[in-house]
């Protein structure tokens, strides 16, 4: 377990150089949702620098800036990032290049298009020269950043820890996957999903960074207990007994859990998943989704746990979020549930003060 000290977020809602909590929520009637970068990047990146960076590189580095400065934390322990397709604008570069049969390659999109280009160029911004990893597992990869994160506090090797999940979405790669069936055909309306009857889901980005450290602090905002990840499971149980072990490892009950945030995009051929997890499992508790507003991407639970993050610190549930009526005003342990083709599962427990809520339950 970690406290969240300090959170950067750039995603298709007003979340970057912002204190408000979804104050004003972003509509959009688009083939994908693009992230509202900063007005300038220039309190965050050299300006001559930033000139041969990517839009991905520079969204990395400005949102982990975010974090640190939020937390009043200089030089983290170690840097890790999670990302499933890395930098594509770059890599669409070179393969574009190559596919004019152009004699002389840029040597700058090819280098920047390696998946750990963004854990590097913060280290070197921050002349960091501390433990410092990239993974790239698909729809795992935010988890797997916070869990080797979660290990290093636990192990006792690091005490702040910057780990985060980017992805970036080009309209070239949109039509590429929209092939196979991934996306909507055509442009629809972000805030309307819960309307939608038809295969393929909204599109999205972000870059999400979080301090986790292994002591409360003044910026602290909930407490990130465990996460947990489940590949191809057989059948409904498998999930549901990871989901206890889970709770019961960290002092808590299935009852315990006083919000559930699921990872709903739209996709009709993939949402009865969470319909079938919440109804069985949490008939009673208060149900949110959130890729209405940031759209699905491999490291979308960044996203989903800034948004517990915030819930859990303001005590407040934006109505934009909710599924169902049930009360939900003092929320304590909110769970996220997130799941790619039925293939990758995941689970991620926060609580706003884990002490508090096992008096409480005993």
């Amino acid at each position: 377990m970690a406290f969240i000290n300090g959170i950067g977020l750039i995603s298709p809602q007003k979340t970057a150089e912002t204190t408000d909590f979804l104050q004003e929520v972003m509509e959009y009637d688009a083939d994908y949702l693009k992230c509202i970068e900063p007005a300038s990047y220039k309190p965050y990146i050299d300006p001559i620098q930033s000139r041969r960076m990517s839009r991905l590189i520079k969204m990395g580095i400005a949102s982990a800036k975010m974090c640190l400065n939020e937390a009043g934390c200089t030089m983290p322990d170690a840097i890790i990032t999670g990302t499933g397709l890395g930098s594509v604008e770059d890599t669409e570069k070179i393969l574009g290049t190559i596919h004019l049969d152009q004699p002389f390659l840029n040597p700058t999109p090819f280098m920047q298009s390696t998946y750990n280009t963004i854990s590097s160029q913060i280290a070197i911004q921050l002349k960091c020269h501390n433990y410092n990893s990239t993974y790239v597992h698909r729809t795992f990869s935010f988890e797997s950043s916070i869990q080797d994160a979660l290990l290093q506090i636990a192990e006792g090797t690091g005490r702040n820890i910057l780990a985060g999940g980017i992805d970036e979405m080009t309209l070239n790669h949109l039509n590429i996957t929209r092939r196979p069936g991934h996306w909507k055909m055509s442009p629809v309306k972000n805030l309307e999903m819960l309307t939608w009857d038809s295969p393929g889901a909204l599109a999205g980005e972000g870059a999400s960074y979080f301090l986790l450290s292994a002591e409360r602090s003044e910026t602290t905002y909930a407490q990130l207990l465990s996460v947990k990840t489940i590949y191809k499971p057989a059948n409904p149980g498998i999930i549901e007994r990871h989901l206890q072990d889970l709770v019961t490892a960290s002092g808590l009950d299935i009852k315990d859990i006083s919000l559930v945030i699921l990872g709903i995009n739209g996709d009709n051929r993939n949402d009865g998943f969470y319909r079938d997890f919440s109804s069985s499992l949490f008939p009673d508790t208060p149900v949110a989704f959130y890729k209405q507003l940031c759209g699905e991407y491999h490291t979308s639970t960044g996203f989903a746990l800034w948004l517990a993050a915030n819930i859990l610190k303001r005590q407040s549930v934006p109505s934009v979020i909710r599924l169902d009526q049930i009360p939900c005003d003092l929320p304590h342990n909110v769970l996220i549930y997130n799941q790619y083709y039925n293939v990758n599962h995941s689970l991620m427990l926060v609580t706003r003060d884990a002490k508090r809520d096992i008096r409480h339950k005993s």
